[in-house]
């Protein structure tokens, strides 16, 4: 059985306040961590979390945005998504911070971290994977692709990226240049294209967005929970 435990952190005077997800008996296991879509922690999440236990890990559902926008209404959280993706360079100072957080807990087992993340949050397990921090494997459902305005660092981290062939926020040249910018780096890659797959295709409240581009997806949600699952099987036994 599963428990849930808030976990706060004060960025640069920021509230954010994380959830962990694991056994109740505390044991040190490998642990995912998984950066939300742009709404920020929701049961969307959690329920991935909730999943990663019953199969032996710990989920970690990271708070980008903070505490206080917990809920809010979708023109507000697309404007902090404007905000924090404006500014990459801070956007990463985030990110390491959270990552060296979750790092921390004594429920995690050593190095075994995995960084995952929806929509904006599979740019930003991206950009992890990108400064070269010491993780077993970064993984993109959905995920913007283009790169900051940062250098990639060299990295063996394996990065794994799940993609609807037809999303409107990552056409194929963006899918093309993160092979180029993923090889160059050293990193070990695989890219999973969906035929007729749109945006946001894990979720299945997708449509009630109101955004053209975004719909669910059954069959590519199934698809890609599989690929991750033995990602982390090949990953952690």
């Amino acid at each position: 059985m599963s428990k849930q435990t808030q976990v706060p952190l004060d960025f640069e005077g920021e509230e954010l306040e994380g959830v962990f997800v694991g056994r109740r008996d505390a044991q040190a296991r490998p642990t995912v961590m998984l950066i939300p879509t742009v709404m920020g922690v929701s049961d969307l999440e959690l329920g991935f979390a909730k999943q990663l236990v019953e199969l032996g890990y710990n989920g970690f559902v990271a708070d980008l945005f903070g505490k206080k926008f917990r809920g809010s209404p979708r023109d507000v959280m697309f404007g902090e998504m404007t905000r924090l993706g404006n500014d990459r360079a801070a956007l990463r100072r985030r990110l390491l911070a959270i990552v060296e957080q979750v790092r921390g807990l004594k429920e995690v087992e050593g190095r075994k971290l995995v960084v995952a993340g929806y929509c904006f949050g599979g740019k930003c397990a991206l950009d992890v994977a990108r400064t070269g921090v010491d993780i077993a494997a970064a993984a993109s459902f959905h995920g913007l692709l283009d790169p900051p305005n940062w250098p990639t660092e060299k990295t063996s981290t394996k990065v794994c990226v799940f993609h609807g062939w037809d999303d409107p926020m990552a056409p194929p040249d963006h899918v093309v240049a993160l092979a180029k910018e993923l090889t160059e780096a050293g990193a070990d890659w695989q890219i999973h294209g969906y035929g007729h797959v749109a945006h946001g295709f894990t979720n299945p409240n997708a449509a009630k967005i109101g955004i053209e581009g975004v719909r669910y997806n059954e069959l590519a949600a199934e698809r890609s929970w599989t690929s991750f699952i033995n990602l982390l099987e090949e990953l952690f036994g």
